[in-house]
């Protein structure tokens, strides 16, 4: 995990500089940014995955139709 922080990081610094030398519109520093957000959904992804369910999710997931896994919509 501490890989994908440090390719964050890295990116930030490299849209920073080329919207620096390029300009806040051009379209380099909007594909730098662009990489930045790519990187930050793929560790959010990473942490999703790495929380393990509990008991109840995983029964639900075993059992949706049990009376208290039901999820009704107002």
């Amino acid at each position: 995990m501490s890989n994908i922080n440090e390719q964050i990081e890295q990116e930030r610094e490299n849209a920073k500089n080329v919207c620096s030398t390029e300009g806040a519109s051009s379209g380099d520093c909007a594909a730098a940014w662009d990489a930045v957000e790519e990187l930050q959904a793929e560790a959010s992804h990473q942490r999703e995955k790495q929380t393990p369910k509990t008991s109840f999710e995983q029964y639900c997931d075993d059992n949706p139709d049990a009376v208290e896994c039901r999820v009704y919509d107002d």
